[in-house]
């Protein structure tokens, strides 16, 4: 465990300006989408594409792919949270249904297993199965973040776990507390969310 620790803190000692500078924009983002703030999006922008370099240079090539990913939906999730629809002053948070829970969890199973496919196939890189694992899981977060469904935090918080490890095994320990922090963040927004939701039920 001394190890550990000491290994920890030999990372985040030997820690870029840049990451520091793109932890600090992932968690202002996190904090503005757990309040339905849209300033959310554009602290997010900034985030994800700083993490494209990141990852590249990390050799964590499904999670470089996935930020590549989260700056389109992005996008498009600022526009569908200012764009709600008719008789709408925002996008409302909804739970999703068990049609939509099927196709969420059959999105995610092939997503990794062909994530996982490729990246066996690039000799490069440093962990093809968690980064793979990872990559789905966060893809299928996003998507229903962009549609406002009070699940997208279950999937969050499923690939926080699982991505504190990995980052911080990768050489990018600052990143891997980045995630313990989201880890946390997300179990706070999944209640405000559900709060949020039961009020207007």
């Amino acid at each position: 465990m001394e190890n550990f620790w000491n290994l920890l803190i030999s990372n985040i000692q030997h820690t870029s300006p840049l990451e520091f500078f793109a932890v600090g924009f992932g968690l202002l983002s996190v904090f503005f989408i757990m309040k339905e703030n849209i300033w959310g999006y554009p602290t997010g922008l900034v985030n994800v594409g700083l993490y494209v370099y990141l990852c590249f240079k990390a050799r964590l090539f499904a999670n470089m792919g996935i930020n590549a990913f989260y700056f389109i939906v992005s996008i498009y999730g600022w526009y569908n949270w200012t764009h709600p629809g008719q008789n709408q002053t925002h996008l409302e948070i909804k739970r999703l249904n068990k049609k939509e829970i099927w196709l969420a969890l059959a999105s995610f199973t092939l997503l990794f297993l062909l994530i996982w496919l490729l990246l066996s196939h690039v000799p490069e890189s440093s962990s093809p199965f968690f980064d793979a694992l990872t990559t789905a899981i966060f893809i299928v977060a996003m998507v229903l973040q962009a549609y406002k469904r009070l699940e997208t935090w279950i999937f969050w918080i499923a690939g926080d776990v699982i991505a504190i490890p990995l980052f911080a095994s990768s050489g990018l320990a600052f990143t891997g507390l980045q995630y313990l922090a989201f880890f946390l963040m997300a179990i706070s927004g999944f209640f405000s969310w559900k709060k949020s939701l039961a009020s207007h039920v």
